[in-house]
């Protein structure tokens, strides 16, 4: 598998926190604060948690994607091992 599709896990499932500021334009706020409210989000950190989940959910759906293609075009290796995979 491509180095992002682990790269992907860690991110998702890594429990320590860091704390991020953004600046947004005042109509992006307002949408943020009544998605967060209309979609019953516990605050406006979860709501931006889960769309960064979703993001790189597509990312590692373009990695699959990408790999599929590359074993129908013939350019996959068989692995005998899974210490090949790092080969």
């Amino acid at each position: 598998m491509d180095k992002l599709y682990y790269k992907i896990l860690h991110i998702i499932f890594n429990d320590m926190r860091s704390v991020i500021n953004i600046s947004l334009p005042e109509t992006l706020y307002k949408e943020v604060a009544r998605s967060v409210k209309e979609l019953r989000y516990s605050s406006k950190s979860e709501f931006f948690r889960h769309l960064l989940r979703e993001w790189l959910a597509d990312r590692l759906l373009e990695t699959v994607k990408k790999g599929r293609a590359e074993y129908r075009a013939g350019k996959a290796k068989k692995l005998t091992n899974v210490k090949d995979l790092w080969k």
